[in-house]
């Protein structure tokens, strides 16, 4: 049997295609017309942020790229980051719980479901966003140092 690690890290391969029915939920506005364009927008959305869930299964012990890897050794860069990300994810949350519960517009309630759901996917991303960065940073973890 595979290491759990090892498994879940193959799930976290699942973002991309969860990724591709996103873009195509951008892009079907402009193949069918606009007139369900929110709806259309909401569902991709929903699901950036089942892709973002996904690609929190990662090995966060690895870098999976230069700049990554530049972000999260730094600290500055770091914290910075996960700032940024903090940010994101709360405002996408507040975005939808304040449309869904006070707006009375159709549009803004399509659109409330799926923020909602992107900001919970920021937060799992957050979360590995701080394992990388506790993992990665030479301030701590430089050459000689123990992690």
């Amino acid at each position: 049997m595979k290491n759990p690690r090892e498994i879940f890290h193959a799930a976290s391969y699942l973002q991309y295609p969860l990724l591709l029915v996103m873009l195509f939920y951008v892009v079907l506005p402009y193949i069918e017309g606009f007139e369900r364009l929110f709806s259309h927008y909401n569902n991709a959305l929903i699901f950036a942020g089942l892709g973002i869930s996904f690609s929190s299964l990662q090995d966060t012990t690895k870098t999976q790229n230069r700049l990554s890897k530049r972000i999260w050794e730094d600290p500055k860069k770091g914290r910075t980051a996960l700032l940024v990300l903090s940010m994101m994810a709360f405002a996408f949350i507040l975005f939808g719980i304040f449309g869904l519960y006070s707006s009375q517009h159709e549009v803004m309630q399509d659109l409330s479901l799926g923020a909602i759901v992107l900001g919970i996917g920021l937060i799992s991303m957050l979360k590995v966003a701080i394992e990388m960065f506790e993992n990665h940073r030479l301030d701590r973890n430089g050459p000689g140092q123990p992690k």
